[in-house]
């Protein structure tokens, strides 16, 4: 009897498994996460011109608060998207949401120029390990069907609403307390996510794809050294070593980024996807589009601020309408898509950002809110919604299931891309054109360059559209993109300088 007893005690008792949490939850949680990737970027433009002033920041190194986070992202974007496949995708959000809250902290308490930059680099790279977790989480937890298609809404509705607030937040909080506290206000936030995440968060894994570390390190070195060339011919010229040298380094790094590509067997930009024409042409006309695209609010902060005299957050309610014109552009794109044709909506909407950018270059150093910020504004981001919709839809239609992601990463990242060395390239122009002077006309001629040059780079844009977009979508899929909402109802807020995944 007392061996039977024993024997009973020693058999382990199962313990009881926790119940998944319920997808609200789980959704709410991933929405958190990208709200704040997404609120990050536009809640800093209202506060440059302060940062600028505290930390005794360059003209170039102004710009590189904006492009060291947006190099970062980009770059390590689609590593993080594997990762999550490889590493499970709670662990990388809980890494990341991890890394853009220490990072944010970092920033918020630096006290030189180079110690904020190192901290937006570490914010961007914490920023693309999260958000690609954010909506794999969403879709992973939510059935597939009407559900999941409400899940999804939310989470990009979300998005477009942390871009739409970063305006007016930043101003609320570089007026009423200092511009650290733009990136300060994530740490409580980020605290409160990362608690509950790491509690009820479910784990999930992909496909357990290789991890192209050194293809994610290429690209990203190549494109800051890139960027770093760039804004050296503002006060070296372009014939400087001293600008050539970063350049061909860049342009080398870049080379051999796709001769990694071409070798390794799990590549982080498999290049064989650029066969098929409209993966290849929507991702070449978003790197044109977010080229001039991601510089208008850089620029329009400034005009406001510098020239027309705005607090940060007179310039961030300023700059609400043109946030909420972007929104209303990329709801009605799949609406207008059956009538009018993916091809053509890309083209139309690219020549409506046009009028708004042409627009802008006619500002002057008195002008008025409505002609010279709000309307041109609406008109640049009503055509940039319009334009981005078709155009993530033509680069993922009729992606097979294990491809969508991958496609849905690439055309994030050809317009993160595009946006960071048009904003060296702009900000150079403007530069050149100021003459080294900061009077508000010297200033507003500048602006007004860089406007010019962002018009006929959209020029551009809208002829390769005309000429090398499919006219249909690929056999399969609806036109409006992938039945859920995913990449065509992403397009549109990062085109618009918010980059989402």
């Amino acid at each position: 009897m007392t061996g039977m007893l024993r024997a009973a005690d020693a058999t382990p008792i199962s313990r009881p498994r926790r119940p998944a949490p319920p997808a609200w939850l789980v959704v709410a949680l991933a929405c958190a996460g990208q709200f704040l990737v997404v609120l990050d970027i536009s809640v800093v433009n209202v506060a440059l011109p302060s940062m600028r002033a505290d930390l005794a920041l360059s003209g170039a190194g102004l710009q590189w608060v904006v492009n060291a986070y947006t190099i970062a992202f980009a770059g390590f974007m689609l590593l993080g998207g594997r990762a999550g496949d490889l590493y499970g995708r709670k662990r990388m959000f809980l890494t990341g949401l991890a890394l853009f809250t220490l990072a944010s902290l970092g920033g918020g308490l630096a006290q030189e120029g180079w110690q904020l930059l190192v901290a937006r680099a570490a914010q961007g790279l914490g920023a693309a390990v999260l958000a690609p977790s954010t909506l794999t989480l969403v879709t992973s937890s939510v059935p597939e069907g009407a559900a999941r298609a409400r899940a999804i809404a939310t989470w990009t509705a979300v998005g477009a609403g942390g871009g739409a607030a970063g305006g007016l937040v930043g101003g609320l909080l570089v007026d009423g307390l200092s511009w650290r506290w733009v990136l300060l206000i994530n740490v409580p936030v980020g605290a409160l996510v990362l608690l509950a995440a790491l509690v009820r968060l479910p784990e999930s894994r992909g496909d357990g794809r290789h991890l192209d570390l050194p293809g994610a390190l290429l690209v990203t070195a190549g494109l800051a050294t890139l960027a770093y060339g760039i804004s050296q011919t503002e006060s070296e010229g372009w014939t400087a070593s001293a600008t050539l040298l970063p350049l061909a380094a860049g342009v080398l790094l870049v080379a051999a980024f796709l001769l990694v590509e071409s070798r390794t067997a799990g590549p982080l930009m498999p290049l064989t996807l650029f066969r098929v024409r409209s993966v290849s042409s929507a991702n070449a006309a978003n790197f044109v589009s977010g080229s001039a695209m991601f510089c208008m609010w850089y620029f329009m902060t400034l005009y406001a601020q510098n020239v027309l005299g705005y607090s940060p957050l007179e310039a961030g309610l300023a700059l609400v309408p043109s946030s909420l014109a972007v929104v209303v552009g990329s709801r009605l794109a799949p609406r207008l898509i059956p009538g009018l044709g993916a091809r053509n909506l890309a083209v139309l909407g690219t020549l409506v950002a046009v009028a708004g950018f042409a627009w802008q270059t006619t500002m002057t150093a008195d002008g008025a809110y409505v002609t010279a910020i709000m309307i041109p504004g609406v008109l640049m981001m009503l055509g940039a919604g319009l334009a981005a919709t078709p155009i993530a839809a033509l680069a993922t239609s009729g992606a097979a299931p294990e491809e969508a992601g991958l496609l849905s990463g690439l055309i994030n990242t050809s317009r993160t891309m595009g946006g960071s060395l048009g904003l060296a390239a702009m900000s150079t122009v403007a530069a050149g054109h100021a003459h080294g002077a900061a009077t508000p006309e010297a200033l507003t001629d500048g602006y007004a360059a860089a406007f010019r040059v962002s018009t006929a780079v959209l020029l551009g844009g809208a002829v390769l559209m005309a000429v090398w977009l499919p006219g249909k979508t690929r056999p399969g899929k609806s036109p409006a993109g992938q039945g859920e909402g995913s990449a065509a109802e992403q397009g549109a807020e990062g085109l618009a300088g918010r980059p989402v995944e």
